[in-house]
């Protein structure tokens, strides 16, 4: 059976936030045979713009997407007007009915809770959107200083790079663990930064 996972896009979508789970989950289907099929999605065909500058190509419209087993909202500037877009919430609302999972990376989340598919649960975002979450409509626990969050079907991570994280998370789910590590080792993610605190 093939999961079909879709990334939603917009503009000001942040790049990494997407680009970072497409290509651990294309990874997995491309060079694992994970029997994944993942495309974007946006509300219209024409380029989005994303945070940086980035212009992408959606592969399927609101109006013309499959079916999703899984959906990914990223974050970024964007989701503070894609909160208050009906076209945005009803599209989630109706392929969150039957998802089997709900994702997002960084502000993400804030689509999620104005779609109200995040109502009540835990979740995690970017350190420093946890006040605008506070204080947007609806009833979520924040968990801070973590990198992901599963609460039933849904999973959140914290901002941009955390998203990969999330991703080998979701892939050892649906799959198998040994499957994640797979794709880790493929991408060669081994995060080592420079510049750190104690280093």
């Amino acid at each position: 059976m093939t999961l079909t996972l879709g990334i939603v896009l917009f503009d000001g979508v942040e790049e990494l936030d997407f680009a970072g789970p497409w290509e651990v989950l294309r990874y997995a289907e491309v060079s694992c045979g994970a029997g994944l099929r993942v495309l974007t999605v946006a509300e219209n065909a024409g380029p989005v713009t994303c945070s940086k500058g980035l212009r992408v190509l959606p592969d399927f419209t609101f109006d013309d997407a499959p079916p999703l087993d899984i959906i990914l909202v990223p974050g970024g500037q964007g989701t503070r007007r894609e909160r208050h877009n009906p076209a945005m919430l009803q599209f989630l609302q109706h392929q969150g009915e039957s998802a089997q999972w709900v994702t997002s990376v960084c502000t993400g989340v804030l689509v999620l809770l104005a779609a109200g598919l995040a109502d009540g649960r835990r979740v995690t975002t970017h350190w420093d959107a946890f006040g605008e979450l506070d204080a947007q409509d609806g009833e979520v626990v924040a968990v801070p200083g973590v990198r992901y969050v599963r609460d039933g079907n849904l999973v959140t991570s914290a901002g941009v790079s955390a998203g990969i994280d999330m991703s080998l998370w979701l892939l050892g789910e649906l799959f198998t663990p040994d499957l994640a590590r797979a794709v880790t080792k493929g991408i060669e993610y081994d995060p080592d930064p420079p510049y750190t605190e104690t280093g």
